[in-house]
């Protein structure tokens, strides 16, 4: 493929907190925050603590999901005093890293999150642009600790729920395994690794540098499957099957174990062969979610430069 050449990427955001039980992008931000945002040279880096109330009650949210926030219709809805706090927290954010969609918004914004789930070091992202794939691309190459993978959830930036959609460029950086309200000294450094090397990728991207094109593979998200349910009641019958448990994007085939009933009985998968990841995740219990399943696919994407100007 060519070479393309885009503009620079001078105002970046890391955000935490957006989940406030998810400790790394908390402490993170704390620590960049202590450091004070770094205006030097091309880049121009803020940080933002994305719910702090949550955070400071140690919780997921305090009325409804902020990351569920951010599409169009949601930050359009007017304000009333019946609306929930999260909700009033996105449009804030909006109007301050935003607005979504627009020439203002900031070049990209990095949000930080944490998994229950054993899926090493995940970047997701809605659409994967030039840049996020250049920058996952470099981060994959000089992390070794742990797997690196993309994740990529398919939908129109307007149906983009999450924080980073934002910004002109987004991407979630997901790391795990992590107990909620808990914050683990390996899985801490792993996220600054990556926002190191993404903040160092922007800054030889600026700087003139050429980054080779290529193709790199990822994870798209295919369906999710729940729980097996009691029909009267709706609860739970079954936990992760031990032999999926931790297996996070290991393939998934007809007949593997999937579920172990609570009296005892093995549900065995059925379906094409996919990509399991968000096994067991401790938030999707009350969005009944066991898990996602995923295509893997190959992307290829051209060299980048600079936009001269």
């Amino acid at each position: 493929m060519e070479q393309v050449s885009l503009p620079p990427l001078s105002r970046v955001t890391i955000s935490g907190g957006t989940h406030g039980n998810e400790m790394t992008g908390v402490y993170m931000v704390r620590e960049m925050q202590k450091q004070k945002a770094d205006q030097a040279g091309s880049l121009s880096i803020t940080t933002v603590l994305s719910n702090p109330r949550a955070v400071d009650a140690c919780r997921r949210y305090i009325a409804t999901d902020l990351n569920r926030c951010f599409t169009n219709t949601l930050l359009s809805t007017p304000l009333t005093d019946s609306t929930p706090y999260e909700l009033r927290r996105a449009q804030e954010l909006n109007a301050q890293l935003g607005p979504k969609g627009s020439p203002e918004a900031v070049d990209l914004l990095c949000d930080l999150h944490n998994t229950t789930s054993n899926m090493g070091l995940c970047l997701i992202f809605y659409n994967l642009d030039w840049i996020t794939l250049h920058i996952f691309k470099y981060i994959q190459s000089k992390v070794t600790s742990v797997p690196v993978r993309a994740i990529q959830v398919n939908s129109p930036i307007s149906e983009s729920y999450s924080l980073e959609s934002v910004g002109k460029h987004g991407l979630t950086i997901e790391v795990g395994p992590q107990p909620c309200g808990v914050v683990r000294a390996d899985i801490f450094n792993i996220v600054k690794e990556a926002v190191d090397l993404t903040i160092e990728w922007l800054r030889g991207f600026n700087s003139g540098l050429t980054f080779e094109g290529g193709e790199v593979e990822a994870y798209n998200w295919f369906k999710t499957v729940d729980y097996p349910r009691d029909p009267t009641t709706n609860e739970m019958t079954a936990a992760i099957h031990p032999q999926l448990q931790d297996k996070d994007f290991e393939l998934l085939r007809p007949g593997d174990p999937m579920f172990l009933s609570f009296s005892g009985e093995t549900v065995k998968y059925e379906g094409e062969e996919l990509y399991p990841f968000f096994i067991n995740e401790c938030a999707y219990y009350e969005k009944k979610i066991a898990f996602h399943l995923a295509k893997k696919v190959t992307v290829t994407f051209p060299s980048v430069t600079v936009k001269s100007d």
